[in-house]
């Protein structure tokens, strides 16, 4: 039988300040928001991958755990990519670093310390 899968992603991170994180969001990545519950401190943001979303919610003052999953996006100039996190003052880990004839990958971090990536694709499967 298995699982039926409608096709859609959201992905949830914490936040401090929801109206800090769609500013970020919005500015340096071009995400936009959905909506945004302050009942339910809890936000929702279209990404530029289609059918994925990523909701934010205020994680409470010593709960959960560190960790957690880093959203990974595709670009295909992650040059021109780092440039624009560089033009934002985004806080990056280290310099892009490439995995010969297959990617190159580059850890930038929101204001609340998640961790992102970008990677380009070097194995030609996508083109």
């Amino acid at each position: 039988m298995g699982i039926s899968f409608d096709g859609g992603l959201t992905c949830s991170c914490s936040a401090t300040d929801l109206d800090r994180t769609i500013a970020w969001y919005e500015k340096v990545l071009g995400f936009a928001l959905i909506y945004k519950r302050d009942d339910i401190a809890w936000c929702e943001m279209t990404s530029p991958v289609a059918n994925v979303n990523v909701g934010f919610g205020i994680k409470e003052e010593g709960a959960g755990t560190p960790g957690g999953a880093v959203l990974t996006f595709g670009v295909t100039d992650i040059e021109a990519a780092k440039a624009e996190l560089d033009r934002h003052g985004v806080r990056q880990d280290g310099d892009i670093m490439e995995i010969p004839d297959m990617v190159k990958l580059l850890t930038f971090y929101d204001p609340d310390d998640n961790a992102l990536m970008f990677y380009q694709d070097l194995s030609n499967a996508h083109g």
